[in-house]
This record gives structure tokens, sequence and C-alpha cells, in this order.
């Protein structure tokens, strides 16, 4: 596979694009126009910065709105950043080359792997409840988010949506690192990404002038009321 990428080129490489999640949401929504109001797509964000992003693109293309929840492997002295990503289905991904890097104990990935899949039990109760996750065979699935970092986390997302016979998985994010965008392209159909940027660091917070970190609280207003936070 090797996914076709739409961006923005007037907006690589710069910071400050986006003025909030929500602007950034219409901005992505008139990337995929293509996919809009038609019965086999869903949208699936990543909670909890990818909803209010996710939420205007489904507004947007008039498709259902739901969540994949999935979450970084924490380094244990480093918690902003992870070494691999666990999903809602109990499946776990390494970053083989970054846990040699750090030396990690098999305690140490045990121990992380444990707290990451307490934490994704804890938010699926909060954002599914008993509601099981969408049939998603046969259907286009847009993966969204607020941003890529090592889009690693975005890469078990894919995978667990590609292990139920999607008939195709677009990711779409307002800002990704280059990095990230080279990790997925092999593993999506499409990546809609309006700012990818390249160099030795990335932060999703720079793509936005107003950006804070989104509490679960308010990403499950955003689903339950459907209003702006």
């Amino acid at each position: 596979m090797n996914a076709k990428v739409i961006e923005q080129p007037a907006y690589r490489n710069r910071v400050s694009i986006f003025e909030n999640r929500f602007e950034a949401g219409k901005l992505l929504a008139n990337e995929l126009r293509g996919y809009a109001d038609r019965g086999n797509t869903v949208v699936l964000a990543v909670p909890a910065g990818g909803v209010p992003v996710g939420y205007i693109v489904a507004k947007e293309l008039f498709v259902p709105l739901d969540v994949i929840v999935v979450r970084k492997v924490q380094i244990p002295w480093a918690p902003e950043a992870g070494f691999g990503a666990a999903t809602w289905d109990g499946k776990v991904f390494l970053n083989e080359a970054l846990v040699e890097q750090l030396g990690l104990t098999e305690e140490d990935i045990q121990t992380a792997v444990a707290e990451t899949k307490r934490n994704i039990q804890d938010r699926l109760g909060k954002f599914r409840g008993n509601k099981p996750m969408p049939n998603i065979a046969g259907k286009v699935v847009i993966l969204v988010d607020d941003g890529l970092a090592s889009g690693f986390t975005m890469l078990a997302a894919a995978r667990s949506v590609g292990d139920r016979a999607p008939q195709k998985i677009v990711v779409a994010a307002p800002t990704a690192s280059l990095g990230a965008v080279e990790l997925l392209a092999s593993e999506v159909d499409q990546i809609v990404c309006l700012n990818i940027r390249s160099g030795s660091s990335f932060a999703v917070a720079d793509a936005y002038v107003n950006w804070y970190d989104l509490t679960d609280e308010e990403a499950q207003k955003i689903l339950t009321e459907g209003k702006k936070i």
C-alpha cells in the first residue's frame, strides 16, 4: 500500500496556521468533500484532542462520528513521549528500535503497557460505556486526530481498523511531522494533512494559535451535546 498524500503546499513547514481545533476541522473537511453524504463512510476520532476536529469533519461531510480509543505507551521518565501504542481491542505495538535505544527492560515495558491498558479501559467507559464499536467492514473509515507527532499512535489505530476489513482507510489530521506521514504511508490508503513539517523537532501545538490540552470531559461534551466549548 502506498497512500496518496494530500497537503496544502502553502502550509508546508509553517506554524500558527489554525486558530483552534474547530477551524482546523473545517479546513480539513474541505479536503475531504469527496466523502460527503456517503452511506458507507464513518469518522473515527481519537480522543481527546481529535474529537473537536472529528466532530467538525463529520458534521461538514454529513457522516456518522464515533471514537477510537488508542493511547501511547509512555516512556517512564518522559511521559509526554511514547515508545509504542495500545488499542481499544487490546493490541500493543512497540517501536522496537526506540525500545532498544532507550534501554528499556522487560519490566519497564510490561509496567508501562499495563498502565496504558488501564487508561484505555477507563476511557472506554467514559466514551463508549456499553456501546460496541461500529461495524466498519466494507466502509470508508476516516481516522481523525488533531496532529501526528511520531505517528505511532495513529499507526496502531490504522492497524486495528485494518483488521476489520474496511473498504478504505483515510488518515486525516490538520498537522503532522514528515516522519509520521512517511510511517503511515505504507499502512493506509490516503493521508490528508494540511500542514506537514520537517525538521529535528515537532510539536502539534505549534500549528495552533490557541492551543491547550483538551480534557476527556470536554471531549465528551462535544460528543454528547454537539456544542463548541
